[in-house]
């Protein structure tokens, strides 16, 4: 395949880079202790952000068809909404 579908090896290694700063600071909020309604959104729009990276740039799905697109983004945004109705029925105990 052309590098106009998975982009370049500079790209490539920019993005790596880029979630592995992201995992350390997910690994280090945890190590820290951070709590809250705040953290907990921060770390899922990291997440988010990260499952998007992986699905789009790595999978090589940015120029997919809208529909293969639509279903793998689809699918984190479902999880996390799981995720978050069961934080906010836990926050109301």
């Amino acid at each position: 395949m052309h590098s106009n579908v998975h982009g370049t090896a500079r790209r490539a290694t920019l993005l790596w880079a880029s979630l592995m700063v992201a995992t350390l600071l997910t690994w280090g909020m945890g190590v820290l202790g951070a709590t809250g309604t705040g953290a907990i959104a921060i770390l899922a729009a990291i997440s988010f952000w990260k499952g998007a990276v992986i699905i789009l740039d790595f999978m090589a799905l940015r120029h997919a068809p809208l529909l293969w697109r639509a279903l793998t983004l689809g699918w984190i945004i479902m999880v996390w909404a799981l995720i978050a109705i069961a934080y906010w029925k836990g926050l109301a105990r």
